[in-house]
């Protein structure tokens, strides 16, 4: 589980931006400005967290156990409300009330993840759920020009197996990309820029981390259950 330091934001759209050395950098800009809402903590909950609100909300919009834990923390009701787990020392950082800004948390350089929500596109054929080329468009192909083709086996097993790429509901999921790296960090206006697409469309709520899974370089030991080939072997 990803327990490093992040923050909720709402992806702006991408732009372009220049390194030192003149090369063009696309960058996705991702506002930040969450707040945190609520804590917890090993001796009540049993793990440490932060509970992060972004966005406003009408209080009539809000359920009314909601509406009771912003009161209580003393907190307006937030659109979007998420945890982040983190350890202690971090959360200890923060007080209920406070604004998370993003050179408290990142700085230029670091590998970050970055989940978000994928643009929902409903039902969808093959071709455009699965990039399947179809059945060619002559030599008598009748009405079967974007089909996915025989979706059966032979008498054993005799039926459609599972996990078969068919045609069904593409988009609206969980994406995550991860070991993006930030470009620059605007603490003025609490914006990140991070080089490479962000998953979600335009004003999507994106959730930004430290990487988990750091990229290595060579030279790096051979793990022990992958032992090295020998040459000409």
């Amino acid at each position: 589980m990803n327990q490093h330091p992040g923050i909720i934001g709402k992806k702006i759209g991408m732009t372009q931006i220049f390194s030192e050395t003149g090369e063009v950098l696309r960058c996705t800009v991702v506002q930040a400005g969450c707040v945190v809402v609520g804590k917890r903590t090993l001796e009540k909950d049993g793990y440490s967290a932060l509970v992060l609100g972004l966005g406003e909300r009408a209080e009539r919009h809000t359920t009314k156990p909601l509406a009771g834990a912003f009161k209580k923390a003393g907190q307006t009701p937030k659109r979007v409300v998420r945890e982040l787990r983190c350890s202690p020392e971090h959360a200890a950082k923060f007080e209920v009330g406070q604004t998370l800004k993003v050179d408290e948390i990142f700085e230029v350089g670091q590998r970050v993840d970055a989940q978000g929500r994928s643009r929902g596109r409903g039902f969808s054929g093959v071709i455009r759920r699965w990039s399947f080329a179809g059945a060619v468009n002559s030599h008598g192909t009748h009405e079967y020009f974007r089909h996915g083709g025989s979706i059966g086996t032979n008498m054993t097993p005799g039926r459609t197996l599972p996990g078969l790429k068919m045609p069904g509901h593409y988009g609206d999921e969980t994406v995550s990309a991860l070991n993006l790296k930030i470009a620059k960090l605007l603490p003025e206006d609490n914006l990140i820029l991070i080089e490479g697409p962000v998953p979600g469309p335009k004003n999507q709520v994106v959730t930004i981390r430290g990487a988990v899974k750091k990229r290595g370089g060579k030279g790096l030991p051979v793990p022990a259950q992958q032992p090295t080939k020998k040459k000409g072997g």
